[in-house]
């Protein structure tokens, strides 16, 4: 009989690091002997310079099992009070139909899967990304849509942007609504103090006289007063403003659009479109502009296309990694949108359907319209004239159960919302005139009275059949299931991207989103009602603080671009406060991910590039010399650890010390700190302000392309300078960065995910999430290793090794064989897996993050998989295979390829779609075959194609 366990050790108290880290015991010992290294702590000493290891291990609290963390954290839930909210302010309660909650937000096959750069297996997110492009196209009057940015506020602050691009007027003065919502005008305030842009917040109706380059209006406004924006708008547009409008999706459904109104662009938020308040996010922010001026939208675009038989096939288009092309000239730094949201959003008006839509939207207003006649039956004022679903109200009454918003000491904001049922009309009543409602009565008023009478539009919305056939919740299963069968994600294979830490997201991290007292809870509740948020925040704050070794955490970034963004913001607010504000050039290495120099250029700072030795590494002299060269004016450094090729720089130390000699501060690009947890840390290396990508490190999964999270750590001198919020502020009355303008909608960005962060930090506990870096590291170089004969690493480091990701040389066989890249990623799929990163940070190159949460099984799937393409080029090299028809020419390969027409290739079927004996029991088929680029981008269609376009 075995030797009994102990009682600790049969408590299992780090079963989750067992869960989520893939190599067993006796994998490990076999990947070790494979690499050459004796244990894991030797591979760490082989690959971590000694200069930058943790002295000892974090200090975080010890693992807990899966059961126990989610009881820990549903008692800190529970202290939130999911009061009825109507406070609106862009914010609503709604109702996510529960085929979409159980079969999109809950399901791995959707919020596993990664940015559709690889369209051939995104086929169904990418027609669900269409799907709510029309919708934006169809509600908005706009002729164009982008796929979704991070929330209203920052698409607010990208149109203005936007217009400084699109105008030709001289004038650096831009116009703001009085009636934008607050929380819009602090973010566009934060960006337009860096761009140099004067703001002009006036009424519409009392503009100043001059010139603008554009103007921002909101309709209906932020006392709900609806208006016909049409001669405003004219004479904007004839001072040389180009005009945007913030406008509420579901009011579009009745009123009359902003492009009826002559707007240029139009965006919002589609929140209420059934994705929860989650006290701020995520949601997807929407925005629409005219075709002629789509090369100067922000974000992703998602277009029409045609594969190699012709067939259509859809493909982002236009806009693809921008800022990676144009670096520090790109238009927007944004890299990460909120497509998982999106998609929601979409599918909520496919299954309700343009006649489902109207019915929500009018009984919405039918409910204001009953409280708006109760409460003037009463004698109690009401400000609002025209109105859609909000009313001001003069009244210093508050209403036990709901949350209306205190305009100020004698004027309540009301909104009502999908949720709102007439017995909280005559509750809302009741308190506020004393009088019981006569609910007939009202109705019968309010439906004899017109508020919208001439603002109604007249066009038809969402007439395209996808809107008007899935309206049975078996026929929305059925097309859901039909969408994710053509979606490769984490539920089927590996997705080794370097660069984008692809790893588990657990189940169990998952499940507390949706909880209603994290998910019904509006960003500006009062404090008093969210002390369940505020701990689970505070909680996180206090690990990622440990993990990062910084002295402050601003929770407010939703992405990680916009972390970087809030980073170098406060790094210029420091050096503003010293009297220093002329500091303004930013060092970027060339190897730099491109958003770091976009970054820096929307921060009106001056890029200068450092360059990098022959091993990737940063050519120390050549940073000395340039911070020696703008002593006088350096800003900072922006800098990626490891490296962006892979590679623990051993000068990182001595890097950060000649930028801090030169007056300079160090911003650490965080896309990398996978390879740092519990063994380094920002803050100990010497950087002075970091973001973490949640969605990254911390387990947040990407959702097709988002959501994700960005928040930032910063040393003690920087805290001050970090993002507040006009509305809801981030912390008590005595935070040191009171009063800071905002960079995100919401005071804690999407902070309904932060939950997961949360799980997985309580199961990992400090010993686990060494464990997993190790891992990171270890997985990383059994594939490098491993593939190593095959295709050549480009870079490592002085022992030999990588850090958590490899990068593989491709250009040699592209210069003997014509095969590039590209061609190696579209023949991945026929293996079942997704390509690694291709063409980044080197052209020519692939580059492979496995994470710590791969098997070797799985790890040695994928090396066979990239062995045998290897063998397939050899072939081309001796002249079996023709350079221009061969398996990864023609790959991916579909259905159609086995089932339709003569096969005149010179190899077989099998080999096309079976290179593996293998891949046979998990095959996963591209639904369609290469899709063709130049075609997408030559004919621009962003619009669901017609049904005859399926039948071709």
């Amino acid at each position: 009989m075995d030797q009994p366990l102990s009682l600790q050790a049969l408590e299992q108290r780090d079963e989750f690091i067992h869960r989520h880290i893939g190599p067993c015991a006796a994998e490990t010992a076999g990947m070790l002997a494979a690499i050459g290294a004796d244990s894991l702590d030797a591979l760490i000493a082989q690959t971590v310079p000694a200069a930058i290891r943790l002295p000892a291990e974090l200090p975080l609290p010890a693992p807990r099992r899966e059961h126990e963390a989610l009881a820990d954290l549903k008692a800190i839930a529970q202290k939130n009070v999911v009061a009825r909210s109507c406070i609106g302010m862009g914010y609503y309660d709604t109702l996510t139909p529960k085929v979409i909650l159980r079969n999109v937000m809950e399901n791995p096959g959707w919020y596993t899967a990664y940015t559709p750069y690889q369209a051939e297996i995104a086929q169904g997110r990418l027609e669900a990304l269409m799907n709510f492009q029309q919708v934006v196209v169809d509600l908005t009057g706009l002729e164009i849509a982008n796929a979704s940015l991070l929330d209203e506020a920052t698409a607010a602050a990208e149109a203005m942007a936007m217009a400084r691009r699109v105008s030709k007027s001289k004038s650096t003065r831009f116009l703001v609504d009085a009636s934008v919502f607050p929380q819009t005008l602090d973010v566009v305030r934060t960006r337009a103090g860096y761009f140099g842009f004067e703001l002009v917040i006036a009424a519409v109706d009392r503009v100043p006289d001059g010139e603008f380059f554009g103007a921002l209006l909101q309709n209906p406004g932020d006392d709900g007063e609806v208006r016909d924006l049409t001669d405003t708008i004219a004479a904007l547009k004839a001072r040389g403003a180009t005009v945007a409008v913030a406008c509420d999706l579901m009011a579009q459904v009745l009123i009359k659009s902003p492009g009826a109104m002559g707007a240029d662009i139009a965006l919002g938020s589609s929140q209420r479109f059934g994705i929860p308040m989650g006290f701020g996010g995520p949601h997807a922010a929407f925005f629409a502009t005219r075709e002629a001026c789509v090369r100067s939208m922000p974000g992703r675009i998602i277009g029409v296309s045609k594969d190699a038989r012709g067939h259509t096939a859809y493909r982002m288009t236009l806009q693809t990694r921008e800022q990676h092309i144009r670096r520090e000239k790109a238009n927007s730094n944004i890299c990460t949108s909120q497509v998982l949201l999106a998609n929601m959003a979409g599918l909520y008006a496919v299954y309700h359907g343009p006649a489902g839509l109207k019915t929500i939207a009018r009984r919405i207003h039918r409910l204001t319209g009953m409280l708006v006649e109760g409460l003037k039956a009463a004698g109690v004022e009401v400000s609002t004239a025209q109105f859609f679903d909000t009313v001001r109200v003069r009244t210093d009454r508050d209403v036990p159960g709901y949350n209306l918003r205190a305009v100020d000491a004698q004027t309540r904001g009301i909104s009502f919302d999908e949720t709102t049922t007439a017995a909280d009309v005559a509750a809302i009543l009741l308190a506020l005139t004393g009088k019981t409602a006569d609910l007939a009565a009202l109705d019968a008023a309010a439906a004899a009275s017109s508020p919208l009478a001439g603002l109604l539009r007249d066009d038809a919305i969402l007439t395209h059949p996808v809107f008007n056939t899935h309206h049975t919740e078996h026929e929305m299963l059925r097309y859901l299931k039909s969408l994710q069968n053509r979606d490769l994600a984490l539920d089927h294979s590996m997705i080794s991207l370097g660069s984008c830490t692809m790893k588990l997201n657990a189940t169990s991290e998952m499940i507390p989103v949706t909880w209603p007292e994290f998910g019904g809870i509006h960003p500006f509740a009062p404090r008093e009602q969210v002390a369940g948020y505020l701990e689970m925040i505070a909680g996180l704050t206090e690990w990622l603080k440990t993990v990062t070794g910084f002295d402050a955490i601003c929770m407010q970034p939703n992405s990680g671009a916009q972390g970087e963004y809030a980073g170098l913001v406060a790094i210029a607010r420091y050096h503003a406060s010293r009297g220093e504000g002329h500091r303004k050039v930013c060092l970027i290495p060339k190897s730099a991910h491109g958003t770091n120099p976009a970054t820096a250029q929307m921060a009106n700072m001056k890029v200068v590039v450092v360059d990098c030795d022959a091993s990737g590494n940063v050519d120390v002299a050549d940073l000395e010399a340039k911070a020696g060269e703008h002593k006088d004016d350096l800003a900072c450094l922006m800098i990626t650890y490891p490296s962006t090729h892979g590679v623990f720089e051993e000068a990182i130390k001595d890097i950060c010390a000649i930028v801090h000699a030169h007056g300079g501060q160090v911003y650490m690009d965080g896309a990398n700190l996978n390879a740092q947890v519990g063994l380094t840390s920002p803050g100990f290396i010497g950087a002075d302000v970091s973001h973490m990508n949640l969605h990254k490190t911390f387990a947040i999964p990407h959702g097709g392309g988002g959501p994700g999270m960005g928040p930032i750590g910063l040393k003690a001198h920087l805290a001050p300078f970090m993002a507040d919020h006009a509305v809801a502020a981030t912390g008590p009355a005595d935070r040191v960065n009171a009063g800071q303008g905002a960079v995100s909608a919401a005071p804690f960005g999407s902070a309904s995910i932060l939950p997961i962060s949360w799980m997985y930090l309580a199961m990992l506990g400090g010993e686990g999430v060494r464990k997993a870096t190790q891992y990171a590291i270890l997985n990383a170089n059994y594939v490098a290793s491993r593939l190593q004969a095959h295709y050549p690493v480009l870079y490592v480091g002085s022992n030999g090794r990588v850090a958590h990701e490899c990068i593989l040389d491709i250009r040699p066989l592209k210069a003997a064989t014509g095969i590039a890249e590209i061609d190696i990623a579209k023949r991945l799929m026929d293996y079942g897996f997704h390509a690694p990163t291709v063409s980044f940070p080197v052209a020519g190159t692939i580059m492979v993050e496995p994470t710590e949460s791969e098997s070797k099984a799985e790890l040695d799937r994928f090396v066979e998989a990239m062995i045998a393409i290897r063998e397939e080029i050899r072939r081309i090299e001796t002249g079996e295979l023709p350079a221009d028809n061969n398996p990864l020419k023609n790959a991916p390969h579909s259905q159609a390829d086995v089932i339709e027409g003569e096969w005149n290739r010179p190899y077989s079927r099998e080999e096309a779609v079976f290179p593996l004996p293998w891949v046979k029991a998990n095959k996963f088929w591209p639904s369609v075959n290469r899709i063709d680029d130049v075609y997408g981008d030559r004919h621009l269609n962003c619009a669901c194609p017609p049904m005859a376009s399926y039948e071709d």
